[in-house]
């Protein structure tokens, strides 16, 4: 039995490690822009059932509860938590928040569709608006030269004014897209994530209509990793992890005895 409640404490270190990750993870990508914390889920493992509740223990009489053991835990999964992060003003009116739900479109290398939060967006030699890693924004806004000012509407029409032109010129429309299940979508680092059968598929729409948020320009989404929240969760876990290793230190302290003794 001793063997056995080692293999169960070992599986409490092995997930309380997993968790530990996941929280050094959030706490590392504080300052990113537009990222979402993880939170880890905990699921038991198979139950060892000796005798089944309502089992006969006599003429007339049964259990009244099982008699089962556990045989440890594991992370069944690990999902983001999209609650919405604060809006740090850049005064740069190329960076664009959502505020609501949402994600921007950006062409990935590889030719899928990466999804953002992070609208920190700047023009390319071609004037064509991308994200810091110079992949472009879906649908693509071209920034003709001698542009005075830009303008990004909450609707996300995009206006200019160009130099010796009195009236604003359209240069497009930016579009966002959300998903039924957006903690199914596949996070790929880059502060990217790509659509999985779990997430559904995409419903594109224009912000403010059709439950979409707005956008706010000279804003950037700041992450929504509350710092004291993830220490508490640190010390919590550091403590499930030394009652965990303490178990299989006393289970092994058992079976020395019964080694030495019997």
């Amino acid at each position: 039995m001793s063997a056995a409640a080692m293999h169960v404490a070992k599986t409490g270190l092995n997930a309380q490690q997993m968790k530990m990750q996941v929280i050094a993870n959030n706490l590392a990508n504080v300052n990113t822009t537009g990222f979402k914390r993880d939170r880890v889920n905990f699921e038991s493992l198979l139950y060892q059932v000796s005798k089944t509740a309502g089992a006969e223990t006599a003429d007339g009489t049964s259990l009244t509860s099982s008699s089962s053991v556990g045989t440890g835990v594991k992370i069944v999964s690990t999902q983001k938590l999209y609650t919405q992060g604060s809006l740090i003003s850049t005064e740069n009116a190329m960076d664009v928040a959502v505020d609501g739900a949402g994600f921007f479109q950006v062409l990935l290398p590889d030719g899928r569709t990466g999804y953002t939060r992070n609208g920190s967006f700047s023009p390319n030699s071609d004037g064509i608006l991308t994200t810091s890693s110079g992949y472009i924004l879906q649908p693509q806004i071209q920034i003709p030269p001698n542009v005075t000012e830009v303008n990004i509407a909450g609707n996300g029409r995009v206006t200019a004014l160009i130099a010796g032109t009195p009236e604003p010129t359209e240069l497009g429309q930016i579009t966002i897209s959300n998903f039924v299940n957006p903690r199914g979508l596949q996070s790929i680092g880059e502060s990217f994530a790509v659509e999985s059968t779990a997430s559904g598929p995409p419903e594109e729409g224009v912000p403010i209509e059709g439950g979409f948020g707005k956008l706010v320009q000279g804003y950037l989404e700041g992450s929504n990793v509350n710092v004291v929240q993830q220490l508490v969760d640190m010390i919590e876990t550091q403590r499930a992890y030394e009652v965990s290793s303490k178990a299989i230190t006393a289970s092994d302290e058992m079976m020395r005895y019964i080694n030495n003794n019997l």
